[in-house]
């Protein structure tokens, strides 16, 4: 297994690494990126896939967690692990997949919540339970699925609602001053010009049933 490591902004960085539950035909490439951020004095990891165990480097630079942050429901990933590892605090969303539940207990996470670190909670406007984070230390956002870049360039991912919810949520961000976008699938990394192109293009992918 092949883990890519890349720094973003002082105290938030990312790895990459293929998903498990990748299968041919996903609407979502193999490679999921993982996040971390120190926050504030505090240490958190954003909707975590565990690295192999000989990915030694990776563990080393993890080092402590004080909390762990599910993004959306179906991003439940390593949450369990690391949490009884490094006894941290879990937040995540209200509801699960029934596939796909944690055991950890976690707190609630809600669109406006202010997290440890100083983390905003966003809402996306898609109505899928996530919600991205907003970085203030690091002027960053971080989506789970709402954006995404499979082929290199950043998209929103379509739903039935792109231009009455959607795009609306969207443009309220560029209120915040960031200057990073940071995706979980396809190419992890962009910056505020590609948001804000990105709101201009046709959104990523068919919307079931359409």
């Amino acid at each position: 297994m092949s883990v890519d490591v890349r720094d973003v902004a002082d105290g938030l960085w990312l790895w990459r690494q293929p998903h498990p539950a990748w299968e041919e035909g996903s609407d979502w490439v193999p490679e999921v990126a993982s996040f971390a951020v120190t926050s504030g004095g505090v240490s958190l990891l954003l909707d975590p896939l565990a690295p192999h165990p000989r990915e030694g480097a990776v563990w080393d630079r993890i080092g402590h967690v004080d909390h762990v942050v599910v993004m959306k429901p179906d991003h439940v990933r390593d949450v369990d692990l690391f949490a009884r590892w490094y006894g941290a605090r879990a937040h995540g969303p209200l509801m699960f997949w029934k596939d796909d539940i944690p055991a950890t207990e976690l707190e609630p996470v809600r669109p406006g919540d202010v997290l440890p670190g100083g983390l905003v909670a966003l809402d996306d406007g898609r109505n899928m339970l996530e919600t991205p984070l907003y970085l203030p230390e690091q002027q960053a956002l971080i989506f789970a699925d709402g954006m995404t870049a499979p082929e290199g360039e950043l998209r929103v991912w379509a739903t039935p609602f792109h231009t009455t919810r959607v795009l609306p949520a969207l443009r309220a961000m560029l209120g915040l001053p960031f200057a990073h976008v940071l995706v979980s699938h396809g190419e992890p990394v962009h910056a505020r010009a590609d948001f804000e192109a990105a709101l201009e293009r046709a959104p990523w992918g068919e919307v079931e049933g359409s």
